[in-house]
């Protein structure tokens, strides 16, 4: 068993930031039911880069994420990709909470009446970890909710689908470029459950191995071995090692 070189929890309403290094591998695991980690992801190299929604989406002719499925930046190539899932759904269209959704969903909190005890709003948490990083609210991006299942009806309507994410649910991201992550431990804006979700995940992070040609990330789709080659490309130039990046 790989053991991992760091670990975090991330209780209900927190947040987190930081860069991750390429070829590294991040277990996300729900450590109760009915978990959502609003994710945001900007190369660490260039913050004007980051992901692509509407380009990871229509490349891999999907509208939600899973094992073999990439995340793409807005220059072409793969921030992370998909490496493991039990869940076989992620949101990637429902967005994150605002101040407004939290209050009139689960009551008006302030820090100033309830201490550490009020409900944090996806929109604050995001707000103040870009600022940590030399960004700010016009940099924030649409968000990938890790452990939430939202689908459309043929009319066009958006379901949020309750009971998806049981304890124990994992996921595997692994790091294809350095990246910027930011975490907001907040609700699915379309979270049906009156009271506020409180559910914290952990995270582990491990060295990975090299891409192999097989990968199932890389063949998967043209798409994502095209996004692959532009990534690796960019390694070449700048010199990285072989040990971490498989050059095709």
């Amino acid at each position: 068993m790989k053991t991992s070189i760091w670990t975090k929890t991330i209780p209900a309403g927190g947040k987190w930031s930081g860069i991750i290094g390429t070829g590294k591998l991040i277990t996300f695991t729900a450590l109760g039911k009915g978990a959502n980690l609003s994710t945001i992801m900007y190369h660490a190299d260039n913050i004007t880069e980051r992901y692509n929604m509407p380009d990871t989406l229509k490349a891999q002719h999907t509208s939600h994420l899973s094992k073999g499925h990439v995340l793409m930046s807005d220059n072409g190539r793969v921030l992370a990709s998909i490496v493991d899932d039990s869940l076989g759904w992620h949101d990637s269209i429902s967005g994150y909470t605002s101040r407004n959704i939290t209050d009139e969903k689960y009551g008006k909190t302030t820090y100033q009446d309830h201490q550490n005890h009020w409900l944090r709003s996806g929109e604050e948490n995001f707000a103040i970890e870009l600022v940590r990083n030399g960004l700010g609210v016009r940099d924030v991006v649409p968000v990938l909710n890790l452990f939430s299942k939202v689908y459309c009806d043929e009319d066009g309507d958006m379901h949020f689908v309750e009971n998806h994410c049981q304890e124990g649910d994992a996921i595997t991201l692994r790091t294809e470029l350095d990246t910027l992550f930011v975490f907001s431990n907040t609700p699915n804006p379309l979270d049906s459950r009156e009271s506020y979700p409180s559910v914290p995940v952990q995270i582990e992070v491990f060295d990975a191995e090299p891409v192999s040609e097989d990968d199932v990330c890389v063949s998967f789709r043209p798409e994502n071995r095209r996004a692959f080659e532009n990534t690796w490309e960019y390694h070449r130039l700048r010199g990285a090692s072989a040990k971490s990046v498989v050059f095709n």
